[in-house]
């Protein structure tokens, strides 16, 4: 038997349930959305604990809802809005500094820099531990690849490997230099060090 799907939008049955049409102008509920992310204005010890509260309300209309949530916080929403107004304030600030340098250069960072990075971790982790080692660094040429070399830290061959490799059976491949292992987090990389490799470095 044929179903018929009946698709609504959030915000129409938003609307049909409270009886409000909100209707903001372009762009501001993302920034409004960008200030209470900075601001942590509805977090749960502003507004209180929402997924909680619901469960916890004896009624089950929206106006009775509406009307109880204010009798168990009532200074919540005049917190939240006064934590994200302040926000407003310094995103306000933070633009009137934005010009086409910047932007250039952050076009720059995000294109150039952060892919090579991304998919390039190697020759950022060989700089960094060089740096610490006070030494110089330089990525394996392609007969040193085929050993399993990816660079060397001053005279020391090292092989660099995602930390999932230790739990994939790659072990087929033999390695005779220290491995070091990272792992890629959204704005980190973490550089995981053998006891030689910190004897060495450290």
């Amino acid at each position: 038997m044929d179903e018929k799907v009946i698709r609504v939008k959030i915000r129409e049955m938003m609307e049909t349930v409270t009886g409000e049409s909100l209707d903001f102008p372009k762009y501001t509920t993302q920034l409004i959305n960008l200030a209470n992310q900075n601001s942590g204005g509805t977090r749960p010890k502003i507004v209180g604990q929402l997924s909680e509260l619901i469960q916890e309300c004896p009624h089950k209309g929206f106006i009775e809802w509406s009307e109880w949530y204010i009798d168990q916080h009532p200074d919540g929403i005049d917190n939240a809005t006064r934590m994200i107004m302040h926000m407003i304030g310094n995103l306000k600030e933070a633009i009137e500094l934005i010009d086409e340098d910047m932007v250039r250069a952050w076009v720059k960072d995000l294109v150039v820099v952060k892919t090579f990075i991304g998919l390039n971790v190697q020759e950022g982790i060989l700089k960094t531990l060089s740096e610490i080692k006070n030494t110089t660094y330089r990525l394996a040429n392609s007969s040193e690849e085929s050993r399993g070399i990816d660079g060397y830290i001053g005279e020391n061959p090292v092989s660099i490997k995602p930390l999932s490799y230790k739990t994939k059976n790659m072990l087929s491949e033999t390695i005779d230099v220290n491995i070091i292992y990272y792992n890629k987090e959204k704005d980190r990389i973490d550089i995981f060090l053998n006891e030689d490799m910190r004897g060495f470095l450290l």
